[in-house]
């Protein structure tokens, strides 16, 4: 088939190589252009990209492509047979994704209706859920809500984190999808139930706080949901710091408030958290500092049982 392909992120590449790998002809590229990054804010292309650049692959960078009538006249002059969407980053109109004669599918990392929006990985995890997976799907212009043409179903590893997670998603999704093309033309679309549906909306820096008045298993999920970015953090000593890995462990009977370390250990640092559970940080990292161990740390900082942890 001629598709024109948009993504943007390192989740979308799977889709895309194995478009290539599968004989399909991806005539266009679209993705999101060059963004500043990193502590120089200098720009740095997307992840697709290049790939695209690489493979010799043509590009089209709109920052606003429901305003840029002459992606539409570019598309026009393609003439692909669908569009396939992956995490490309902006909402498509619909003179664009109605243009081919089959239309647009998206891949999308979660099992639909649950979870539409930006970061289904991530709040799949933060609410607890024990199972996942990746729907194709018909676009339309409202987010997320197009009838379903397949799905497939993973279970969430005990301790994977966000990017773990999503990692394995984007290959099940990337073959899954073609497999999907392979029978798009006996498959027949599946309308989502509404009233079924829950949201995934971005995530925002300021979101990774943690709250140790939380149970150690919410905690947990935060911090796992939000690695790579933008990692959970917390404040000791009045310095901020960002816990990447952990556990949750029992409940004990305990008279001290939620955040105080209860322990220093060669396993890690136990704070207490709501409900009279435990959250043992195993590694953590001071702001502008590398990460280490949580008795490392401890060692190198002077933490020790009855310090704080807090929000600000």
């Amino acid at each position: 088939m001629r598709i024109v392909f948009f993504g943007s992120p390192p989740a979308a590449l799977p889709s895309l190589s194995a478009l290539l790998e599968a004989g399909h002809s991806v005539e266009l590229v679209i993705t999101q252009p060059d963004r500043p990054a990193g502590r120089g804010r200098k720009l740095r292309p997307s992840a697709v990209k290049v790939f695209a650049v690489a493979r010799g692959l043509p590009i089209l960078e709109p920052a606003k492509i429901r305003k840029d009538e002459s992606v539409l006249e570019r598309l026009r002059a393609v003439r692909p047979d669908i569009h396939v969407v992956v995490a490309y980053g902006q909402i498509i109109p619909a003179s664009i994704t109605d243009l081919p004669p089959r239309h647009s599918v998206n891949v999308h990392f979660s099992l639909l209706p649950k979870y539409r929006g930006a970061c289904p990985v991530q709040w799949a995890i933060i609410r607890g859920e024990t199972r996942t997976g990746v729907t194709i799907f018909e676009l339309n212009e409202r987010m997320d809500e197009g009838n379903i043409l397949a799905a497939e179903a993973t279970d969430i590893q005990p301790g994977e984190t966000a990017r773990d997670l999503e990692t394995r998603l984007a290959a099940m999704g990337a073959a899954l999808l073609i497999r999907t093309l392979e029978d798009i033309d006996r498959i027949v679309p599946v309308p989502q139930d509404h009233s079924l549906a829950t949201l995934a909306p971005k995530i925002r820096k300021e979101d990774g706080a943690i709250d140790w008045c939380e149970e150690a298993a919410a905690i947990d999920g935060r911090v796992r949901a939000f690695q790579p970015w933008p990692s959970a953090f917390s404040f000791l000593k009045g310095k901020r710091v960002q816990v990447h890995r952990g556990m949750a462990l029992g409940t004990r009977s305990m008279t001290s408030p939620p955040g105080t370390v209860l322990a220093v250990s060669k396993e890690g640092l136990d704070v207490v958290c709501g409900g009279g559970t435990i959250y043992r940080i195993g590694s953590i990292q001071l702001e502008g500092k590398k990460e280490l161990g949580a008795h490392a740390f401890s060692l190198g900082t002077g933490v020790r049982a009855g310090d704080v942890f807090c929000r600000s």
